[in-house]
């Protein structure tokens, strides 16, 4: 099956875990490959990385202590066409990621992909909303911020980009400075 390979690596500051890629960016080969996603715009101006960085270089953002990796691997065109078994089988395997190469904090984005993770992966049934969460996995801090795509009209790009300012003062006091 054709997917995104996984961006991690031991000693990262911060993994981003989207819900699955989309065929476009599996097209393309990078994370938030549709040119409609607001990822690396709001990503920009948030200034999580030293200088603005497009889909085409989300490998390199490995050097400055961000990866990436979905909670289901399968690529689908909407949410709608994921199956509970894709998540049965994803979030345990998220979780495993995580403890395995052990990032400062994991950002999921969006509640749902979140949701998902607890039923599945911690067995818990909770409500969550975004920002930083209690739960911990490992030592990996946990923080949710809305999903950038398209079809989550409910928040600007500005607001976007204030959830990703606040990610990164949370990655920041994570770190310990």
């Amino acid at each position: 099956m054709d997917t995104l390979p996984d961006h991690l690596r031991h000693g990262l500051d911060l993994v981003f875990v989207g819900l699955n890629p989309s065929p476009r960016s599996i097209a393309v080969g990078h994370y938030f490959g549709n040119p409609r996603n607001r990822f690396w715009a709001a990503f920009n101006l948030a200034k999580l990385a030293p200088a603005e960085v497009s889909a085409e270089g989300d490998g390199t953002l490995l050097e400055h202590g961000i990866g990436f990796t979905d909670l289901v691997k399968r690529p689908t065109p909407g949410v709608s066409h994921l199956r509970a078994a894709d998540y049965r089988e994803g979030a345990p395997v998220l979780r495993e990621k995580l403890e395995r190469y052990r990032p400062r904090v994991a950002c999921f984005h969006g509640v749902t992909v979140y949701r998902h993770y607890l039923r599945h992966a911690e067995g818990a049934v909770e409500d969550p909303s975004p920002g930083p969460q209690e739960r911990l996995v490992g030592e990996t801090r946990l923080f949710v911020t809305p999903n950038p795509s398209p079809a989550n009209a409910r928040f600007s790009l500005e607001d976007l980009a204030g959830w990703y300012r606040e990610l990164r003062a949370f990655v920041q006091g994570a770190k310990g400075g």
